[in-house]
């Protein structure tokens, strides 16, 4: 029984990155496949950003609240369709990129 449990952890998380890696697809255009550009010579390399602040970064684009470097409008537009549950997924797949 324990041997499934943690085989549905694995999967689950395993899961949880795959729709990460979906979702961050449109933002590896400026950001890098791996997060190690800075998106359009602007932004820092997001690789490995822990998490929690990525989600505040991109909760405060949406609001419109948020303008680092410059890029507030262009990251609005970028997350204008994201929930928190999409925001919460990229943001964990960008901190586990090494």
């Amino acid at each position: 029984m324990k041997k499934i449990a943690i085989a549905m952890l694995f999967a689950g998380s395993t899961l949880l990155m795959a729709d990460g890696a979906a979702s961050y697809a449109k933002c590896a255009g400026c950001h890098g496949q791996n997060g190690e550009k800075p998106a359009l010579g602007k932004s820092a390399v997001i690789t490995g950003q822990d998490a929690a602040k990525t989600v505040e970064q991109l909760a405060g684009y949406k609001a419109g609240t948020l303008n680092q470097h410059g890029m507030g409008g262009v990251m609005k537009g970028q997350v204008a369709a994201m929930d928190d549950a999409a925001m919460k997924e990229i943001a964990d797949y960008i901190a586990a990129m090494k």
